[in-house]
């Protein structure tokens, strides 16, 4: 869909966008056709899209992948949806019946905390509506259900965060609750001019797989979460005050001591691998 198209559709409707949606719509063919690349797609490949929009990446992802399932929030744009892809929507697949598209009008943050769903054979493949960016992507890429790979289109800001290495700036929260699970495969910038309306920020899509092993059992996983929130609480303090707050000094002390961790560090210094090392050992002791 050319921007020529997408601005003539919207006018033909009356169709005014929401800032507060996040609604910037990608229509650039060349970087479009790398996100798509970047998802190494497969006939029986099953994907999830947030946001779609109008539908470009929509398109692209329904000649590449045998599934898509859609979520729009925009009942205005579902509508949209809806007539364009009306033979999609009820073509039946050979193998099952089902369409290989399929689109809910609905909140897409809600429906993933109200219908827990196992998405370890699916890939999560979107322009995601910068508001909800990141509290989308902490809550689909948590634990063994989450989706063997994600390509999305976010804020540059919040990209640098979840492709963070320790000791960097952007290395924080939610950098460790993504990469838990995820490890990071790569990225590439998108200029503002690739989207309708243009953002004020600057956009980046990057790439991160499921990791085969995990990490930390599923039962520790509160307490990790617990610990690096608390961790991050106020970065310019030592990790060790900000911990004592739920843990005896003692046992944190030790804990430190037997990781080679000085007890005047600050979290952005800590790998990942430590606060999970740090984690098997604190979750045996009652805050």
């Amino acid at each position: 869909m050319k921007l020529t198209e997408m601005r003539e559709l919207l006018d033909r409707r009356g169709i005014q966008l929401t800032k507060s949606l996040g609604q910037n719509f990608l229509h650039d063919v060349h970087q479009l056709a790398r996100i798509v690349a970047a998802a190494e797609l497969a006939p029986a490949d099953k994907v999830l899209e947030i946001g779609p929009g109008l539908g470009p990446l929509t398109a692209l992802l329904l000649a590449r992948a045998g599934r898509v399932l859609a979520i729009e929030k925009d009942a205005r744009l579902v509508a949209v949806l809806q007539e364009r892809f009306a033979a999609a929507l009820a073509r039946a697949h050979p193998a099952d019946g089902a369409a290989p598209l399929e689109l809910l009008h609905a909140d897409a943050l809600r429906f993933l905390q109200d219908s827990p769903r196992d998405w370890r054979d699916w890939k999560l493949v979107a322009n995601l509506p910068y508001s909800v960016a990141s509290p989308l992507l902490v809550e689909l890429s948590a634990g063994a259900r989450a989706p063997q790979r994600i390509v999305v289109t976010l804020q540059l800001e919040v990209a640098r965060r979840l492709m963070a290495r320790t000791d960097d700036d952007d290395y924080g929260v939610l950098t460790l609750l993504v990469q838990l699970d995820f490890e990071p495969r790569g990225n590439f910038k998108i200029p503002s001019g690739c989207f309708f309306p243009e953002p004020d920020v600057d956009s980046a899509c990057i790439c991160l797989v499921r990791r085969e092993q995990p990490l930390l059992p599923e039962a520790l996983r509160q307490d990790f979460v617990r610990i690096v929130k608390l961790a991050f609480s106020q970065r310019r303090k030592m990790m060790l005050k900000l911990l004592k707050q739920e843990w005896p000094r003692e046992q944190l002390e030790a804990a430190f001591a037997s990781l080679g961790i000085s007890p005047q560090e600050r979290a952005e210094k800590l790998s990942l691998e430590q606060f999970v090392a740090l984690t098997k050992i604190m979750s045996k002791i009652r805050p």
